[in-house]
């Protein structure tokens, strides 16, 4: 198969989970023997922390703006599906120009769906509108569960499948660290999550000072009362995810607000972890039961006092368990078989529904 990709970035993790998210995907994709063309608006945010430039498993391409879009024209015409991911720059524009070109499979895959559908309900078309969605062949989703019906339904969306996230266990799994801290967190700043982190890990902090917490990301804004057993680090690149998490002998899952309203919206930062079999302390939501097992592979907790009765329990069981999930259900490998029967699926469907234009195509 033949697959293009626009995407909101390959090349920079910084700020954003979409570059893991690809990563992982298309690495395990491409093994599967397929060649991967991913194209990325240049934008000077990601051109300036960029920690990914040649990859082996794919071409990565930058365009600038979408007159130099018409550049890759045939490429995506000749392709056998093309992908275009959320939060893409002018991305209602980018659709309107595949839906057009293309020759066969079209998808949009929603890395942010609980944050799409909010934005489309309010009227916003920052990246998507719901005139495009009907012209895509098959929609990605982020989140599972009663979603995927609504985006049918609501959005005339002719197919909407379930595409988690996932972690690529040829870089994530237990490194042989040193444990620094009880509780981590890895996860850029945004309002709606950060009081959860204060329930889940500041309070904790405050209440057991012998314990060593850290909070890693950017773009927290000055005046948060950090603990002083709270260390902080700006920036963690992928390269040392693994190590990270291996460091902890607990990390925090902690979920925006729109996807946990949605539920069935896992974050890339359990699998990693998980992967890494550092046990996980989560925020609930509907369907993180269908992933782990709770008590078992998961904690869930409410408030401080279930983090400090998990954090004075012994870890290691729970993180072997995790990893195990993992192994079985959640890797990069496994989304990519996920990806490519989506795909095969909506390109039966397509031909059935629209053989004119498949034929003439």
């Amino acid at each position: 198969m033949k697959l293009v990709v626009l995407g909101l970035s390959l090349s920079s993790s910084w700020g954003n989970g979409h570059a893991t998210t690809f990563r992982a995907l298309l690495k395990s994709f491409a093994r599967r023997g397929h060649q991967v063309l991913f194209l990325e608006r240049d934008v000077p945010w990601y051109a300036g922390q960029r920690d990914l430039t040649a990859p082996d498993w794919c071409r990565l391409e930058f365009y600038e703006g979408l007159p130099a879009l018409d550049r890759w024209r045939d490429e995506i015409a000749a392709a056998d599906a093309v992908i275009v991911g959320s939060y893409v720059p002018e991305g209602v524009e980018v659709a309107r120009r595949v839906q057009g070109w293309v020759g066969g499979v079209t998808a949009f895959y929603d890395i942010d769906t609980p944050v799409t559908l909010a934005k489309l309900e309010r009227g916003d078309h920052e990246y998507l509108s719901p005139a495009v969605i009907p012209g895509f062949d098959v929609y990605l989703s982020f989140t599972g569960g009663p979603t995927l019906r609504h985006i049918e339904t609501r959005y005339g969306a002719p197919m909407a499948r379930a595409l988690y996230c996932s972690v690529d266990l040829d870089l994530y799994g237990p490194r042989d660290v040193p444990i620094r801290w009880d509780l981590s967190y890895l996860g850029t700043y945004s309002d709606d999550r950060q009081p959860t982190l204060e329930r889940l890990l500041l309070e904790p902090a405050r209440r057991r000072p012998d314990l060593r917490f850290v909070v890693a990301g950017p773009q927290y804004p000055p005046g948060i009362d950090w603990p002083g057993n709270v260390e902080r680090i700006e920036h963690c690149p992928p390269a040392d995810h693994a190590a990270f998490y291996s460091a902890s002998r607990f990390t925090l899952n902690v979920t925006r607000a729109d996807m946990i309203r949605a539920g069935y919206s896992p974050s890339v930062r359990l699998f990693e972890a998980g992967a890494c079999a550092t046990p996980i302390i989560s925020d609930k939501w509907d369907g993180i039961e269908t992933l782990f097992r709770p008590d078992q592979e998961i904690v869930l907790a409410d408030g401080a006092a279930d983090v400090l009765a998990a954090l004075d329990s012994d870890a290691a069981t729970m993180g072997r368990a995790a990893r195990a999930r993992i192994e079985a259900a959640h890797s990069s490998d496994h989304r990519a078989a996920e990806l490519e029967a989506h795909l095969g699926e909506a390109a039966k469907h397509k031909a059935i529904t629209r053989p004119t234009e498949t034929a003439e195509g």
